[in-house]
Protein backbone atom coordinates (compact mmCIF):
# COMPACT_ATOMS: atom_id res chain seq x y z
CA UNK A 1 0.00 0.00 0.00
CA UNK A 2 1.77 3.02 -1.42
CA UNK A 3 1.64 6.18 1.11
CA UNK A 4 -1.52 9.06 0.37
CA UNK A 5 0.19 11.94 -0.43
CA UNK A 6 -1.11 15.35 1.41
CA UNK A 7 -3.12 13.23 3.66
CA UNK A 8 -4.23 14.91 6.84
CA UNK A 9 -4.44 13.03 10.06
CA UNK A 10 -4.74 15.65 12.88
CA UNK A 11 -7.99 15.10 14.62
CA UNK A 12 -11.12 16.70 14.37
CA UNK A 13 -14.40 17.60 16.69
CA UNK A 14 -16.46 14.82 16.01
CA UNK A 15 -14.56 12.22 14.31
CA UNK A 16 -10.58 10.33 15.31
CA UNK A 17 -7.94 9.84 13.15
CA UNK A 18 -7.99 7.20 10.81
CA UNK A 19 -4.97 4.68 9.63
CA UNK A 20 -3.18 5.85 7.44
CA UNK A 21 -0.31 4.20 4.56
CA UNK A 22 1.45 1.52 7.06
CA UNK A 23 -2.35 0.18 7.84
CA UNK A 24 -2.56 -3.68 6.65
CA UNK A 25 -5.24 -5.85 7.43
CA UNK A 26 -7.28 -5.66 11.35
CA UNK A 27 -6.67 -8.91 13.25
CA UNK A 28 -9.78 -8.79 15.09
CA UNK A 29 -13.12 -6.46 16.14
CA UNK A 30 -11.99 -6.58 19.70
CA UNK A 31 -10.49 -3.33 21.61
CA UNK A 32 -9.09 -2.77 24.46
CA UNK A 33 -11.84 -1.26 25.94
CA UNK A 34 -13.71 -4.69 25.49
CA UNK A 35 -11.03 -6.44 27.03
CA UNK A 36 -11.20 -4.05 30.17
CA UNK A 37 -15.22 -4.47 30.21
CA UNK A 38 -14.67 -8.79 29.71
CA UNK A 39 -12.42 -8.57 32.57
CA UNK A 40 -13.80 -6.60 34.96
CA UNK A 41 -16.99 -9.32 34.58
CA UNK A 42 -15.29 -12.12 34.86
CA UNK A 43 -12.38 -11.71 37.36
CA UNK A 44 -13.56 -8.06 38.95
CA UNK A 45 -10.76 -8.56 41.90
CA UNK A 46 -7.58 -9.98 40.12
CA UNK A 47 -4.78 -7.19 40.38
CA UNK A 48 -3.76 -5.74 37.04
CA UNK A 49 -1.03 -3.62 38.38
CA UNK A 50 1.03 -2.80 41.45
CA UNK A 51 2.64 0.66 42.86
CA UNK A 52 3.82 0.96 45.38
CA UNK A 53 1.90 -0.69 47.62
CA UNK A 54 -1.20 -0.22 46.23
CA UNK A 55 -3.23 -2.59 43.78
CA UNK A 56 -5.56 -1.88 40.98
CA UNK A 57 -7.98 -4.45 39.80
CA UNK A 58 -9.99 -5.02 37.22
CA UNK A 59 -13.03 -3.73 38.47
CA UNK A 60 -11.52 -0.79 39.92
CA UNK A 61 -9.59 0.25 36.79
CA UNK A 62 -13.20 -0.23 34.77
CA UNK A 63 -14.68 2.01 37.08
CA UNK A 64 -12.59 4.75 37.48
CA UNK A 65 -11.73 5.19 34.01
CA UNK A 66 -15.34 5.07 32.69
CA UNK A 67 -15.97 8.18 35.34
CA UNK A 68 -12.59 9.86 33.93
CA UNK A 69 -14.01 8.79 30.53
CA UNK A 70 -17.45 10.66 31.22
CA UNK A 71 -15.36 13.87 32.18
CA UNK A 72 -13.18 14.00 29.21
CA UNK A 73 -16.30 13.78 26.72
CA UNK A 74 -17.76 16.97 28.69
CA UNK A 75 -14.86 18.79 28.00
CA UNK A 76 -13.86 17.89 24.50
CA UNK A 77 -15.24 16.01 21.37
CA UNK A 78 -14.39 12.30 20.50
CA UNK A 79 -11.29 11.81 18.42
CA UNK A 80 -9.16 14.52 20.72
CA UNK A 81 -5.72 13.84 21.94
CA UNK A 82 -5.34 13.74 25.31
CA UNK A 83 -1.51 13.82 26.79
CA UNK A 84 -0.21 12.46 30.32
CA UNK A 85 3.75 13.05 31.28
CA UNK A 86 3.56 11.14 34.55
CA UNK A 87 6.40 9.12 35.64
CA UNK A 88 5.17 5.23 36.23
CA UNK A 89 2.02 5.26 38.79
CA UNK A 90 -1.00 3.80 39.03
CA UNK A 91 -3.21 6.79 37.71
CA UNK A 92 -1.22 6.76 34.46
CA UNK A 93 -3.34 3.31 33.63
CA UNK A 94 -6.92 4.93 34.61
CA UNK A 95 -5.49 8.04 32.02
CA UNK A 96 -4.70 5.58 29.29
CA UNK A 97 -8.20 3.95 30.07
CA UNK A 98 -10.29 6.50 30.48
CA UNK A 99 -9.06 8.24 26.99
CA UNK A 100 -9.38 4.97 25.58
CA UNK A 101 -13.31 4.41 26.58
CA UNK A 102 -14.12 8.01 25.74
CA UNK A 103 -12.99 7.26 21.85
CA UNK A 104 -9.90 9.64 22.44
CA UNK A 105 -6.45 9.35 21.22
CA UNK A 106 -3.75 8.98 24.04
CA UNK A 107 -0.39 10.42 24.13
CA UNK A 108 2.15 9.37 26.62
CA UNK A 109 4.75 12.28 26.95
CA UNK A 110 8.26 10.99 28.71
CA UNK A 111 8.39 12.71 32.10
CA UNK A 112 12.30 13.28 30.75
CA UNK A 113 11.58 15.80 28.65
CA UNK A 114 11.49 19.55 29.21
CA UNK A 115 10.01 22.69 27.88
CA UNK A 116 11.32 22.99 24.84
CA UNK A 117 10.04 19.03 23.33
CA UNK A 118 6.90 19.61 25.53
CA UNK A 119 5.94 22.35 23.65
CA UNK A 120 6.63 21.10 20.79
CA UNK A 121 4.68 17.99 21.06
CA UNK A 122 1.48 19.78 22.38
CA UNK A 123 1.42 22.04 19.94
CA UNK A 124 1.85 19.52 17.01
CA UNK A 125 -0.67 16.92 18.53
CA UNK A 126 -3.49 19.20 19.34
CA UNK A 127 -3.71 18.14 22.55
CA UNK A 128 -6.66 19.59 24.10
CA UNK A 129 -5.52 18.09 28.44
CA UNK A 130 -2.77 16.98 29.38
CA UNK A 131 -1.94 15.22 33.26
CA UNK A 132 1.34 15.61 35.08
CA UNK A 133 2.36 15.44 38.24
CA UNK A 134 3.20 18.94 40.33
CA UNK A 135 6.91 17.61 40.74
CA UNK A 136 8.73 14.54 40.37
CA UNK A 137 12.42 14.06 40.91
CA UNK A 138 13.44 17.21 42.14
CA UNK A 139 11.39 19.34 38.48
CA UNK A 140 8.48 21.00 39.01
CA UNK A 141 5.91 20.09 36.24
CA UNK A 142 3.13 22.56 37.05
CA UNK A 143 5.49 25.07 37.10
CA UNK A 144 6.66 24.05 33.48
CA UNK A 145 3.57 23.66 32.24
CA UNK A 146 2.80 27.27 33.36
CA UNK A 147 5.68 28.40 30.81
CA UNK A 148 4.96 26.34 28.52
CA UNK A 149 1.43 26.95 27.74
CA UNK A 150 2.12 30.68 27.97
CA UNK A 151 3.38 30.92 24.12
CA UNK A 152 1.11 28.02 22.82
CA UNK A 153 -1.75 29.69 20.86
CA UNK A 154 -4.72 27.10 21.74
CA UNK A 155 -3.01 25.34 25.13
CA UNK A 156 -4.77 22.53 26.82
CA UNK A 157 -6.03 22.25 29.78
CA UNK A 158 -3.52 20.97 32.25
CA UNK A 159 -4.84 18.33 35.35
CA UNK A 160 -2.24 17.69 38.51
CA UNK A 161 -2.04 14.11 39.45
CA UNK A 162 -0.61 14.28 43.23
CA UNK A 163 0.17 17.48 44.91
CA UNK A 164 -0.91 21.15 44.67
CA UNK A 165 -3.17 21.72 41.44
CA UNK A 166 -3.11 25.48 42.04
CA UNK A 167 -4.86 27.21 39.45
CA UNK A 168 -4.66 24.09 37.26
CA UNK A 169 -7.09 21.47 37.81
CA UNK A 170 -6.74 18.43 40.39
CA UNK A 171 -6.75 14.83 39.17
CA UNK A 172 -9.21 13.93 41.99
CA UNK A 173 -12.07 16.88 41.20
CA UNK A 174 -12.31 14.72 37.57
CA UNK A 175 -14.41 11.86 39.34
CA UNK A 176 -17.18 13.72 41.04
CA UNK A 177 -18.93 14.72 38.05
CA UNK A 178 -21.85 13.08 36.38
CA UNK A 179 -21.42 9.66 34.56
CA UNK A 180 -24.74 9.75 32.94
CA UNK A 181 -24.93 9.12 29.22
CA UNK A 182 -23.44 6.49 27.16
CA UNK A 183 -19.99 5.75 25.69
CA UNK A 184 -19.16 6.00 22.20
CA UNK A 185 -18.74 2.89 20.30
CA UNK A 186 -14.94 2.41 19.43
CA UNK A 187 -13.47 1.55 15.72
CA UNK A 188 -10.87 -1.14 16.42
CA UNK A 189 -9.01 0.76 13.08
CA UNK A 190 -9.48 4.12 14.60
CA UNK A 191 -5.81 5.47 16.01
CA UNK A 192 -6.04 5.38 19.90
CA UNK A 193 -2.37 6.16 20.80
CA UNK A 194 0.32 9.19 18.90
CA UNK A 195 4.05 9.14 20.34
CA UNK A 196 6.79 10.64 19.30
CA UNK A 197 10.06 9.94 18.20
CA UNK A 198 13.20 11.36 17.04
CA UNK A 199 13.76 11.77 13.76
CA UNK A 200 16.44 12.40 11.43
CA UNK A 201 14.98 15.97 10.70
CA UNK A 202 15.30 17.10 13.73
CA UNK A 203 11.68 17.33 14.58
CA UNK A 204 9.91 14.64 16.81
CA UNK A 205 7.97 12.30 14.74
CA UNK A 206 4.00 11.72 15.23
CA UNK A 207 4.15 8.01 15.05
CA UNK A 208 -0.07 6.68 15.10
CA UNK A 209 -1.25 3.11 16.36
CA UNK A 210 -4.62 1.60 15.97
CA UNK A 211 -7.03 -0.83 18.53
CA UNK A 212 -6.01 -3.23 15.90
CA UNK A 213 -2.27 -2.66 15.83
CA UNK A 214 -1.38 -2.75 19.58
CA UNK A 215 -4.06 -6.23 19.76
CA UNK A 216 -2.17 -7.76 17.21
CA UNK A 217 1.51 -6.83 19.10
CA UNK A 218 0.35 -7.77 22.19
CA UNK A 219 -0.76 -11.10 20.18
CA UNK A 220 2.44 -11.69 19.30
CA UNK A 221 3.89 -11.49 22.66
CA UNK A 222 1.36 -14.26 23.63
CA UNK A 223 2.37 -16.54 20.99
CA UNK A 224 6.27 -15.55 21.34
CA UNK A 225 7.59 -14.97 25.24
CA UNK A 226 5.64 -17.40 27.53
CA UNK A 227 3.07 -15.07 28.92
CA UNK A 228 0.14 -17.15 30.40
CA UNK A 229 -2.76 -16.13 32.78
CA UNK A 230 -0.59 -15.30 36.14
CA UNK A 231 2.91 -14.25 34.99
CA UNK A 232 3.96 -11.11 36.49
CA UNK A 233 6.19 -8.00 34.38
CA UNK A 234 8.21 -5.62 35.90
CA UNK A 235 7.76 -2.38 34.25
CA UNK A 236 10.90 0.06 35.13
CA UNK A 237 10.71 1.16 31.31
CA UNK A 238 8.56 4.18 30.75
CA UNK A 239 5.40 4.17 30.44
CA UNK A 240 5.67 6.61 27.96
CA UNK A 241 7.45 4.57 25.66
CA UNK A 242 5.84 1.77 23.55
CA UNK A 243 7.37 -0.86 25.47
CA UNK A 244 6.13 0.49 28.91
CA UNK A 245 3.28 1.18 28.10
CA UNK A 246 2.07 -1.95 26.22
CA UNK A 247 3.80 -4.10 29.57
CA UNK A 248 1.80 -1.88 31.83
CA UNK A 249 -1.78 -1.33 30.59
CA UNK A 250 -1.95 -3.98 27.96
CA UNK A 251 -0.71 -7.45 28.95
CA UNK A 252 -2.36 -7.58 32.01
CA UNK A 253 -5.86 -6.79 29.93
CA UNK A 254 -5.03 -9.04 26.89
CA UNK A 255 -2.74 -11.43 28.37
CA UNK A 256 -4.48 -12.26 31.79
CA UNK A 257 -1.03 -10.65 33.59
CA UNK A 258 0.10 -8.48 36.36
CA UNK A 259 2.31 -5.20 36.14
CA UNK A 260 4.27 -4.08 39.02
CA UNK A 261 5.43 -0.40 38.44
CA UNK A 262 8.52 0.92 39.28
CA UNK A 263 8.78 5.40 38.66
CA UNK A 264 12.52 5.06 39.51
CA UNK A 265 15.08 2.47 38.02
CA UNK A 266 16.96 0.87 41.19
CA UNK A 267 18.75 -2.55 40.04
CA UNK A 268 18.90 -3.47 44.29
CA UNK A 269 14.83 -2.32 44.59
CA UNK A 270 14.17 -3.96 41.28
CA UNK A 271 15.94 -7.71 42.28
CA UNK A 272 13.64 -7.29 45.40
CA UNK A 273 10.41 -6.73 43.49
CA UNK A 274 10.83 -9.27 41.89
CA UNK A 275 11.78 -12.03 44.43
CA UNK A 276 8.21 -10.42 46.51
CA UNK A 277 5.98 -10.42 43.45
CA UNK A 278 7.55 -13.86 42.03
CA UNK A 279 8.08 -11.50 38.36
CA UNK A 280 8.32 -14.05 35.31
CA UNK A 281 8.99 -11.51 32.66
CA UNK A 282 11.32 -8.28 32.33
CA UNK A 283 12.19 -6.05 29.00
CA UNK A 284 14.48 -3.48 29.02
CA UNK A 285 17.48 -1.55 27.51
CA UNK A 286 20.78 -3.11 28.05
CA UNK A 287 21.30 -0.76 31.36
CA UNK A 288 18.22 -2.42 32.56
CA UNK A 289 19.87 -5.97 32.04
CA UNK A 290 23.37 -4.75 33.16
CA UNK A 291 22.23 -3.07 36.35
CA UNK A 292 19.35 -6.65 37.03
CA UNK A 293 22.45 -9.12 36.83
CA UNK A 294 24.70 -7.30 38.95
CA UNK A 295 22.04 -6.48 41.95
CA UNK A 296 20.93 -10.23 41.70
CA UNK A 297 24.52 -11.12 42.00
CA UNK A 298 24.76 -8.91 44.77
CA UNK A 299 21.92 -10.32 46.93
CA UNK A 300 22.75 -14.01 45.86
CA UNK A 301 19.64 -14.78 43.89
CA UNK A 302 19.42 -16.23 40.49
CA UNK A 303 15.50 -14.85 40.41
CA UNK A 304 14.07 -18.30 40.44
CA UNK A 305 10.54 -16.83 38.99
CA UNK A 306 12.31 -15.06 36.06
CA UNK A 307 11.04 -16.83 32.57
CA UNK A 308 12.17 -14.01 29.95
CA UNK A 309 14.11 -11.32 29.24
CA UNK A 310 13.30 -9.01 26.64
CA UNK A 311 16.72 -6.97 25.87
CA UNK A 312 16.75 -4.26 23.14
CA UNK A 313 16.16 -0.40 22.69
CA UNK A 314 20.35 -0.15 21.77
CA UNK A 315 23.07 -1.60 21.03
CA UNK A 316 23.12 -5.29 23.31
CA UNK A 317 26.66 -6.90 23.93
CA UNK A 318 26.31 -10.49 22.90
CA UNK A 319 29.06 -11.32 25.94
CA UNK A 320 25.82 -9.74 28.24
CA UNK A 321 23.48 -11.89 27.26
CA UNK A 322 25.56 -14.95 27.69
CA UNK A 323 26.23 -14.01 31.03
CA UNK A 324 22.74 -13.35 32.34
CA UNK A 325 21.34 -16.28 30.41
CA UNK A 326 23.99 -18.18 32.21
CA UNK A 327 23.36 -16.63 35.80
CA UNK A 328 19.62 -16.41 35.35
CA UNK A 329 19.38 -20.14 34.57
CA UNK A 330 15.62 -20.68 34.59
CA UNK A 331 15.02 -17.61 32.17
CA UNK A 332 15.18 -16.98 28.64
CA UNK A 333 17.16 -13.92 28.16
CA UNK A 334 17.29 -12.26 24.08
CA UNK A 335 17.92 -9.45 21.94
CA UNK A 336 15.04 -8.17 20.12
CA UNK A 337 14.84 -5.50 17.25
CA UNK A 338 11.68 -3.07 16.87
CA UNK A 339 10.13 0.73 17.08
CA UNK A 340 7.99 2.75 17.72
CA UNK A 341 6.95 2.32 14.22
CA UNK A 342 7.10 -1.56 13.96
CA UNK A 343 7.08 -2.72 17.85
CA UNK A 344 9.00 -6.10 18.49
CA UNK A 345 9.85 -6.52 14.52
CA UNK A 346 11.70 -9.38 15.74
CA UNK A 347 10.81 -11.83 18.94
CA UNK A 348 14.10 -12.86 19.69
CA UNK A 349 15.42 -16.39 20.19
CA UNK A 350 14.32 -18.19 23.30
CA UNK A 351 15.94 -21.31 24.24
CA UNK A 352 18.97 -20.54 22.22
CA UNK A 353 21.57 -18.85 23.80
CA UNK A 354 24.20 -18.44 20.84
CA UNK A 355 21.52 -17.05 18.80
CA UNK A 356 19.92 -14.67 21.45
CA UNK A 357 23.22 -13.36 22.02
CA UNK A 358 24.86 -13.33 18.33
CA UNK A 359 21.02 -12.32 16.53
CA UNK A 360 18.41 -10.38 17.04
CA UNK A 361 15.93 -12.85 16.91
CA UNK A 362 13.68 -14.18 14.32
CA UNK A 363 10.54 -12.36 12.68
CA UNK A 364 7.27 -12.81 14.65
CA UNK A 365 4.23 -11.39 12.55
CA UNK A 366 6.27 -8.96 10.59
CA UNK A 367 7.61 -9.68 7.20
CA UNK A 368 11.32 -8.36 6.91
CA UNK A 369 12.98 -7.75 3.49
CA UNK A 370 16.60 -6.49 2.99
CA UNK A 371 16.65 -3.78 0.03
CA UNK A 372 20.41 -2.98 -0.35
CA UNK A 373 21.13 -3.62 3.34
CA UNK A 374 18.26 -1.71 4.38
CA UNK A 375 15.94 -2.98 7.05
CA UNK A 376 11.97 -2.84 6.02
CA UNK A 377 9.24 -4.47 7.68
CA UNK A 378 5.13 -4.59 7.76
CA UNK A 379 2.76 -6.25 9.52
CA UNK A 380 -0.32 -5.86 11.54
CA UNK A 381 1.74 -4.23 14.22
CA UNK A 382 2.78 -1.49 12.14
CA UNK A 383 2.09 2.13 12.47
CA UNK A 384 -0.98 3.18 10.53
CA UNK A 385 1.61 6.08 9.81
CA UNK A 386 3.08 9.44 10.87
CA UNK A 387 0.91 12.58 12.32
CA UNK A 388 1.90 14.61 9.07
CA UNK A 389 1.52 13.60 5.21
CA UNK A 390 5.37 14.60 4.93
CA UNK A 391 6.72 12.08 7.47
CA UNK A 392 4.74 9.47 5.37
CA UNK A 393 6.29 9.90 1.91
CA UNK A 394 9.70 8.68 2.51
CA UNK A 395 9.04 6.22 5.26
CA UNK A 396 7.22 3.45 3.37
CA UNK A 397 8.30 1.64 -0.48
CA UNK A 398 5.80 1.02 -2.68
CA UNK A 399 4.75 -2.09 -1.53
CA UNK A 400 4.05 -0.74 2.37
CA UNK A 401 6.93 -1.84 4.09
CA UNK A 402 8.33 0.57 6.65
CA UNK A 403 11.64 1.92 5.75
CA UNK A 404 13.83 1.36 9.23
CA UNK A 405 16.88 3.10 8.42
CA UNK A 406 18.34 0.34 9.82
CA UNK A 407 20.85 -1.97 8.26
CA UNK A 408 21.09 -5.71 8.70
CA UNK A 409 21.42 -9.62 6.89
CA UNK A 410 19.95 -12.82 7.76
CA UNK A 411 21.59 -15.94 9.31
CA UNK A 412 21.59 -19.06 7.81
CA UNK A 413 19.03 -19.97 10.23
CA UNK A 414 16.77 -17.02 9.18
CA UNK A 415 17.52 -14.94 12.30
CA UNK A 416 17.81 -11.07 11.41
CA UNK A 417 21.30 -9.76 12.68
CA UNK A 418 21.28 -5.49 12.75
CA UNK A 419 24.25 -4.51 11.29
CA UNK A 420 24.33 -0.30 11.77
CA UNK A 421 21.87 2.46 11.30
CA UNK A 422 21.93 4.55 8.02
CA UNK A 423 19.82 7.27 9.87
CA UNK A 424 21.64 9.08 12.38
CA UNK A 425 19.70 8.61 15.73
CA UNK A 426 21.68 7.28 18.73
CA UNK A 427 20.45 5.08 21.29
CA UNK A 428 21.26 5.80 24.65
CA UNK A 429 20.10 3.85 27.33
CA UNK A 430 16.62 3.05 25.18
CA UNK A 431 16.04 6.60 24.53
CA UNK A 432 16.28 8.12 20.65
CA UNK A 433 18.58 11.22 20.32
CA UNK A 434 18.34 12.89 17.21
CA UNK A 435 21.64 14.55 16.33
CA UNK A 436 20.20 17.44 14.60
CA UNK A 437 17.67 18.27 17.22
CA UNK A 438 21.04 18.68 19.28
CA UNK A 439 23.04 20.38 16.76
CA UNK A 440 20.57 22.97 16.07
CA UNK A 441 20.83 24.53 19.29
CA UNK A 442 24.67 23.99 19.80
CA UNK A 443 25.28 25.81 16.78
CA UNK A 444 23.91 28.96 18.09
CA UNK A 445 26.18 28.52 20.80
CA UNK A 446 28.92 31.81 19.79
CA UNK A 447 31.79 29.86 21.13
CA UNK A 448 31.16 27.07 18.22
CA UNK A 449 31.62 27.33 14.86
CA UNK A 450 30.68 24.19 13.70
CA UNK A 451 29.28 20.80 15.26
CA UNK A 452 28.34 17.56 14.92
CA UNK A 453 27.04 14.82 17.17
CA UNK A 454 27.86 11.71 16.60
CA UNK A 455 26.99 8.43 18.87
CA UNK A 456 30.03 5.77 19.48
CA UNK A 457 29.68 2.45 21.45
CA UNK A 458 29.16 2.37 25.03
CA UNK A 459 29.28 -1.21 26.71
CA UNK A 460 27.02 0.38 29.45
CA UNK A 461 24.71 2.74 27.66
CA UNK A 462 24.42 1.10 24.33
CA UNK A 463 25.97 4.61 22.72
CA UNK A 464 27.07 7.75 24.34
CA UNK A 465 26.82 11.12 22.21
CA UNK A 466 30.03 13.08 21.20
CA UNK A 467 30.77 16.46 20.08
CA UNK A 468 32.91 17.28 17.35
CA UNK A 469 33.35 20.67 17.47
CA UNK A 470 35.41 23.65 15.60
CA UNK A 471 35.64 26.45 18.37
CA UNK A 472 35.68 30.07 17.91
CA UNK A 473 38.02 30.57 19.85
CA UNK A 474 40.02 27.65 21.77
CA UNK A 475 39.56 25.95 23.54
CA UNK A 476 35.79 26.54 23.38
CA UNK A 477 32.71 25.63 25.29
CA UNK A 478 33.04 21.79 27.35
CA UNK A 479 30.73 19.44 28.32
CA UNK A 480 29.48 21.05 31.26
CA UNK A 481 29.02 24.06 29.40
CA UNK A 482 27.01 22.01 26.46
CA UNK A 483 24.87 20.90 28.87
CA UNK A 484 23.68 24.20 30.96
CA UNK A 485 23.49 25.52 27.48
CA UNK A 486 21.22 23.00 26.55
CA UNK A 487 19.26 23.27 29.97
CA UNK A 488 18.55 26.75 29.65
CA UNK A 489 16.94 26.18 26.46
CA UNK A 490 14.77 23.69 27.82
CA UNK A 491 16.55 20.46 26.43
CA UNK A 492 16.06 17.17 28.04
CA UNK A 493 19.25 16.36 29.66
CA UNK A 494 19.81 12.81 28.19
CA UNK A 495 20.14 14.90 24.93
CA UNK A 496 23.12 17.02 26.21
CA UNK A 497 26.68 14.75 24.72
CA UNK A 498 29.16 13.37 27.26
CA UNK A 499 32.40 14.07 25.16
CA UNK A 500 33.52 17.21 22.92
CA UNK A 501 36.42 16.44 21.06
CA UNK A 502 37.77 19.45 19.20
CA UNK A 503 38.92 19.71 15.20
CA UNK A 504 40.24 22.28 13.10
CA UNK A 505 37.84 21.93 10.36
CA UNK A 506 34.81 19.24 9.82
CA UNK A 507 35.41 16.53 7.38
CA UNK A 508 33.20 17.35 4.32
CA UNK A 509 32.25 15.59 0.89
CA UNK A 510 32.48 18.05 -1.92
CA UNK A 511 28.99 19.28 -1.48
CA UNK A 512 30.02 20.42 1.58
CA UNK A 513 28.13 17.91 3.54
CA UNK A 514 29.77 16.78 6.77
CA UNK A 515 31.10 13.32 6.64
CA UNK A 516 29.88 11.95 10.48
CA UNK A 517 30.92 8.23 9.46
CA UNK A 518 34.45 9.99 9.35
CA UNK A 519 34.20 11.40 12.35
CA UNK A 520 33.11 8.55 13.93
CA UNK A 521 36.19 6.45 12.71
CA UNK A 522 38.80 8.67 13.80
CA UNK A 523 36.68 8.66 17.68
CA UNK A 524 36.95 4.89 17.20
CA UNK A 525 40.59 5.03 16.62
CA UNK A 526 41.42 6.98 19.92
CA UNK A 527 38.90 5.21 21.97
Amino acid sequence: MKPEPGRTMKPEPGRTMRPGPGRTESPGSATLADALRHAARATPDRVLLRDDANRVTCAQLLDQATALAHALLARMPVGSVVSFMVPNWREAAVIYLGTTLAGMVVNPILPSLRDHELAFILSDAESRMIFIPHTFAGHGYAAMLDRVVRGLPSPPQVVVVRGDAGEHTAFEDLFGESTSGTLPALDPGATRMILYTSGTTGRPKGVLHSHASLNALITQLGEHWMIAPGDTFLVPSPIAHIGGSIYAFECPLLLGAEAVLMQRWDPDAAVALMLEHRCSHMAGATTFLEGLLAAAQRADTRLPDLKVFICGGASVPPSLIRRAADYFERACVTRVYGSTEVPVTTVGSLGDVDSAADTDGRPGIADIRLVDGEIRARGPQMLAGYLHPEDNRDSFDDAGYFRTGDLGRFTDDGCLVVTGRAKDIIIRNGENISPKEVEDILITHPQITEIAIVGVPDTRTGERACAALVPTTPPGPDVSELRKFLADRGVAKFKAPEDVVLFEALPKNAAGKVLKHTIKAKLMEGA
